[in-house]
């Protein structure tokens, strides 16, 4: 139920932030064993609740088709058995990881006798602002508890009744670990007054996640007060090179597309070398026509049968749909002045047998995530091992990437003496 008291948001997200400032003062020296405990707690909890679970995001699903919100935005929203259980197995995966608080990231002595340790250290307390994707409540939950932190988390109202159901998992989770209860709270209104005051909230939150659509980002990013650790667009492109092997090509790119297109690491556009398409023809086009999906298509590609002549719109934008923009290319390079042009410095995939021209394209750009003979789709902190993550930050400050829990930590100098003085 949505909170009908009379505070303002000012004063509420004041209140939460007092809260969590004092939970992450607790969550910082908190043993390893006690975080294990109250992530393993709250995956026993989101197991055993699976049926209220999908009862709340099936309320969730009929508010959202009343609203007409996109395929693309029901998907992200829309809760299975299998996503339930996936959500649970990845609280699972960070409890097991190790502690990444107070690892010793580098140590050294000086000629005066000093020794000198740089140590990982929470961050302190994290504002998370996230639209219709309900895991995200337990993936930003149990990143903030694995890295000593606080968080506020603040759901999209097109996932309220998930994703406090969710919510209250995580917080048993805490309570039969002996963890405070506000080290993961959730703004209990829907307001957007909400999501500017916690852009206002210097000295209480630390660090501002938003995981979500362009508008939603950019608002975060020019409003923003607290640090962002955020990224714009997940452009994502495939190259199928000169030497792309035809069946590893065909697989990877309907994949890249297909899978989830909802998603972030969903690829928005294919490449294709003239030297591929003079010796396989339109057969990854056709693959994409085959599987439902509108191919926009720029100059010789547009003659075939069943696509979409492309603007030049269709390059530089995130669909999160069956829609992909295609285009031949001469070379890797033009490849990579194309994605330099248009990408968003997320995800790209390239497709090829040459060693060369694979290290060529890694080392040319400068993606958060290039990859090689693999779908875009693996752009998932949870496929990188890490269990979950709360977004990928395309910025080149602090985080980069997956933001999984190593990268929710900040560290601090540790310096030991001996009666030692500067002379």
């Amino acid at each position: 139920m949505l909170d009908k008291s009379p505070e303002t948001a000012d004063d509420l997200i004041a209140r939460m932030g007092a809260a969590a400032r004092e939970a992450a003062q607790v969550l910082a020296t908190a043993g390893s064993e006690r975080k294990y405990a109250a992530l393993i707690g709250a995956a026993h909890e989101i197991a055993a609740r699976e049926n209220a679970i999908l009862d709340a995001n099936a309320e969730d699903l009929v508010n959202a088709g009343a609203k007409g919100l996109s395929a693309a935005m029901i998907d992200r929203l829309t809760l299975d058995p299998s996503r339930i259980r996936a959500i649970a197995e990845g609280l699972r995966t960070v409890a097991e990881q190790p502690d990444p608080v107070g690892r010793v990231l580098a140590e050294w002595d000086r000629p005066n006798g000093l020794h000198i340790q740089r140590v990982a250290t929470p961050l302190g307390v994290l504002g998370v602002i996230y639209e219709s994707r309900p895991n995200v409540t337990a993936d930003a939950g149990a990143l903030a508890v694995k890295s000593g932190n606080a968080v506020i988390l603040r759901g999209g109202s097109d996932s309220i009744h998930s994703s406090a159901l969710i919510h209250d998992c995580m917080v048993a989770g805490l309570r039969q670990a002996g963890l405070p209860e506000a080290a993961i709270q959730m703004v209990p209104i829907g307001d957007r007054a909400a999501v500017g005051a916690m852009l206002r909230a210097q000295g209480l939150i630390d660090v501002i996640i938003p995981r979500g659509g362009k508008s939603l980002v950019s608002l975060v990013q020019s409003e923003a007060r607290v640090p962002v650790f955020a990224h714009l667009e997940g452009i994502c492109h495939v190259y199928a090179g000169a030497t792309a092997d035809l069946e590893k090509a065909r697989r990877v790119v309907v994949n890249a597309k297909t899978r989830r297109t909802g998603v972030c690491g969903a690829a928005e556009c294919l490449l294709i070398d003239w030297r591929f398409y003079t010796q396989h023809g339109d057969v990854l086009v056709r693959d994409l026509l085959d599987a439902g999906v509108e191919v926009r298509a720029d100059g010789e590609l547009a003659r075939i049968p069943g696509t979409v002549p492309a603007t030049p719109d269709d390059f530089g934008r995130e669909f999160l749909d069956r829609i992909i923009a295609v285009r031949l290319v001469d070379g890797v390079d033009e490849a990579i002045a194309h994605i330099r042009r248009h990408g968003s410095g997320h995800t790209e995939a390239i497709l090829t047998e040459d060693d060369a021209a694979a290290d060529h394209f890694f080392r040319q750009l400068d993606s958060a995530i290039l990859i090689r003979n693999a779908s875009t789709q693996f752009a998932d902190g949870g496929e990188f091992g890490m269990g979950a993550e709360i977004g990928i930050a395309t910025g080149k400050i602090h985080a980069r990437g997956p933001v999984g829990a190593e990268q929710l930590t900040s560290f601090k100098y540790l310096v030991t003496g001996d009666g030692t003085i500067r002379p």
